[in-house]
């Protein structure tokens, strides 16, 4: 064997503060990766009333009616724009992210459902509206037909 003359062998360990840093820098790092890829969070309300709709129609909204197309044909809020609850996923980039959105249909459950695929999404200025499309015309709204 041989011996080593005159060299020391450093022997120590890695510090317990060095080991500290490493676990806050990865749980920062995964903290960060959590909030990038985590769903948003609306500002709006989940739902809103019929009256609130017609005054956000009125400040420029979009609405966004998500019934099928015979449904929409028979009546729909003017200046609505119909994307089937089906296909709402896949037509996600014929929405403006930039404006108010309120979803719409006919009782209010589908609504729901188009808002909360919106909000995955990353749309935060998104609602439905409560009753949907018969409580609108029950309180006297106008609506229009065909196409």
């Amino acid at each position: 064997m041989k011996k080593n003359k005159g060299k020391k062998i450093n022997n120590k360990s890695f510090p317990a503060w060095g080991w500290i840093l490493i676990a806050v820098g990865i749980i920062s790092i995964v903290g960060i990766i959590f909030l990038i890829t985590s769903n948003s969070v609306s500002s709006m309300p989940t739902e809103v009333t019929v009256a609130q709709v017609v005054r956000l129609k009125d400040q420029g909204a979009f609405i966004l009616d998500v019934r099928e197309p015979s449904e929409w044909t028979q009546a729909h809020i003017a200046g609505a724009t119909l994307i089937p609850l089906g296909e709402l996923p896949n037509r996600l980039n014929e929405i403006p992210k930039d404006k108010t959105i309120v979803v719409v249909c006919r009782t209010g459950h589908r609504s729901a459902q188009g808002r909360d695929i919106l909000i995955k999404a990353g749309f935060t200025n998104v609602t439905s509206m409560s009753g949907g499309l018969t409580e609108w015309q029950s309180q006297g709204q106008p609506v229009v037909s065909g196409q």
